[in-house]
């Protein structure tokens, strides 16, 4: 078993100025004392009621700041738990994912999901469709991703984006690419995609233990369907803890 480090927050005493040495605290603390992984969500709203007390709590984007923690650390794996697909074009998501890799020297996880915070998305003026669209922009993106780190130029057509010269210059270094992470519990489309796309899933465990255990049953009934060994998909849940100093 691996324990990974999500930073959900940048709230700090001090304020803005201080976000960038705290953050390199937090980091190197964590590589140092052996977190396998390092984490940041994908929104430009705090979650609201969650980890702050307002949705104008500070925020960071979350690629550029794995580009920082790219460039702190050399052994722990970095991702966005998990990449929304409404934020990016999927071609410059991919160039983006190769960069974050290449720099990273071969430790990332492309983490995506359909995306789901609404207010968020408006507030910013981006696109919100319907469910069932978000989930087919979702695939296009695992399909694009397969296709693209398959060769090293593809010309590809989904059902709402196209890339008709996709190059993959500079490969990344992942080997055979960076592993995929999807994140969600829905039975019949994000689990599917799991099973035919992805290296590994995420699933909260505020879902609850049997809702999580139902969860990885409709994923190994998809991997039988499709022929995909269950095994190979590494299983991962977002728990929140709270670390208390002990002060002597």
């Amino acid at each position: 078993m691996h324990i990974g480090l999500q930073i959900p927050s940048f709230k700090y005493p001090g304020g803005t100025a201080v976000i960038r040495p705290k953050l390199r605290e937090i980091v190197t603390s964590a590589e140092a004392a052996g977190f396998y992984s390092l984490w940041v969500m994908d929104h430009y709203y705090q979650i609201k009621g969650l980890f702050g007390e307002a949705y104008t709590d500070p925020m960071l984007e979350s690629y550029t700041t794995l580009g920082y923690l790219a460039g702190l650390t050399e052994k722990a794996y970095l991702g966005v738990l998990v990449t929304g697909v409404i934020y990016r074009h999927p071609a410059v998501l991919m160039k983006m994912i190769n960069t974050l890799d290449i720099l990273a020297g071969g430790r990332t996880y492309f983490g995506i999901g359909a995306a789901w915070y609404e207010d968020e998305a408006l507030g910013f003026g981006i696109p919100y469709p319907s469910t069932s669209e978000r989930f087919e922009q979702l695939e296009d993106n695992l399909q694009l991703a397969k296709a693209l780190w398959a060769s090293d130029e593809i010309a590809f057509e989904g059902q709402h984006f196209s890339a008709p010269a996709i190059t993959n210059n500079p490969r990344p270094l992942s080997t055979p690419h960076p592993r995929i992470m999807i994140g969600g519990t829905g039975p019949k489309k994000t689990l599917r995609m799991v099973a035919q796309y992805a290296d590994a899933c995420n699933i909260g465990d505020w879902v609850g233990a049997e809702n999580m255990q139902q969860a990885l049953d409709a994923l190994k009934a998809h991997c039988e369907r499709l022929g995909r060994d269950y095994d190979t998909i590494e299983k991962t849940s977002l728990s929140t803890v709270i670390f208390l100093k002990k002060i002597r």
